[in-house]
């Protein structure tokens, strides 16, 4: 058999305590992750 690759699988998002936008994600083979976004307070969508 060969390697493994890991293909990350989006299975949602959540909002932490702290307000930060958490996306999660996993592998077939049981492996997860997450993304944390922080929450500043500012629009993304203005020029900075």
């Amino acid at each position: 058999m060969g390697n493994h690759v890991h293909v990350r699988l989006h299975q949602g998002l959540s909002v932490s305590e702290e307000g930060e936008l958490v996306e999660h994600y996993r592998c077939r083979c049981g492996a997860t992750w997450t993304k944390v976004y922080q929450a500043d307070g500012t629009d993304p969508e203005s020029p900075a």
